[in-house]
């Protein structure tokens, strides 16, 4: 299987908590081509314990791409604070507030709310978590995620893989023509160089055997026969490593580079105008396969 480096997963979950309480937990990546694999988190404040694990667990799954994975954890519908009350600070306030009344002349109107609201009287802290139970909740909904994730850049990988291998064919049916127009090259330069050659020397006798060795010296140097085998034989180490599957994506970026040189030797050899624009398609062509094969893992 070919995998795409472009992909995307969402998944919501409401997670049930060991106090049997529920807390909604979210996870959604996206990723784009990248040299290598990168991953980075962005998680719910207060939650950073669970960044590790879960970027250990996406990394194990993956080769290459910038993934990007956003983690929502919501708190649990429990009471999950404490609250504590400073008895002696409480009686201080409300003493220091009859002592005002008194010596003022005054109502003591103190109430418990009242003296509730002073700085430190009442204390709310949260309450520790559980971070295994809390990492136990968030890994399904990862995993789903990222289940999503992977399928999506496979699906994407195996409209790219068919993409590549339809433009290889084109590429190999172009080399064919130019297999079959460079023979036919060195005859048209033959008849011409006799044609030639009968025009300069008129009734004088034509030396056969120079034009035979002048046409053997041009075949030998417009000759294309090593670069298109060589053409044909990445094309199907190209097939095999794209049957293959895997990360593959440096691997058939090597292969492109060098059926790019040897097409670019073919356009340095070749004289006929025909077949220079045949060496123009091979190259467009190579260069869409180029650009596909830059977002293959």
């Amino acid at each position: 299987m070919v995998n795409s480096m472009t992909g995307y997963g969402r998944c919501e979950i409401t997670a049930e908590t060991p106090d049997g309480a529920s807390r909604n937990i979210v996870v959604e990546m996206k990723s784009v081509n990248h040299r290598y694999l990168e991953v980075g988190m962005r998680v719910t404040r207060d939650y950073g314990f669970i960044e590790d694990p879960v970027r250990k667990y996406i990394s194990s799954k993956l080769s290459r791409g910038k993934v990007d994975v956003f983690v929502s954890v919501g708190s649990s519908d429990s009471v999950d604070a404490e609250i504590s009350v400073n008895a002696p600070l409480a009686k201080a306030y409300a003493d220091a507030l009859a002592r005002i009344a008194e010596e003022c002349g005054v109502e003591n109107d103190a109430s418990a709310s009242l003296i509730g609201r002073y700085p430190d009287v009442i204390t709310v802290r949260k309450k520790p978590e559980d971070e295994e139970a809390i990492l136990n909740e968030v890994m399904p909904a990862v995993e789903s995620a990222l289940s999503d994730f992977i399928a999506m850049r496979e699906a994407e990988g195996e409209r790219m893989k068919a993409d590549v291998l339809g433009r290889c064919e084109t590429i190999i049916s172009i080399v064919g023509e130019i297999e079959q127009r460079a023979p036919v090259i060195v005859v048209e330069y033959k008849q011409k160089l006799e044609e030639r050659i009968k025009e300069l020397l008129g009734t004088a006798s034509v030396d056969e055997q120079r034009i035979a060795t002048e046409a053997a010296i041009f075949a030998d140097k417009i000759a294309v026969d090593e670069e298109t085998v060589r053409l044909r034989s990445h094309f199907e180490q190209m097939k095999t490593v794209l049957e293959n599957g895997g990360p593959v994506g440096r691997k058939l970026d090597f292969i492109v580079q060098e059926m790019n040189r040897e097409a670019n030797t073919i356009g340095s050899k070749i004289t006929d105008a025909a077949l220079a624009h045949k060496v123009v398609d091979i190259k467009a062509e190579l260069e869409k396969i180029r650009e596909q094969i830059q977002n293959i893992e």
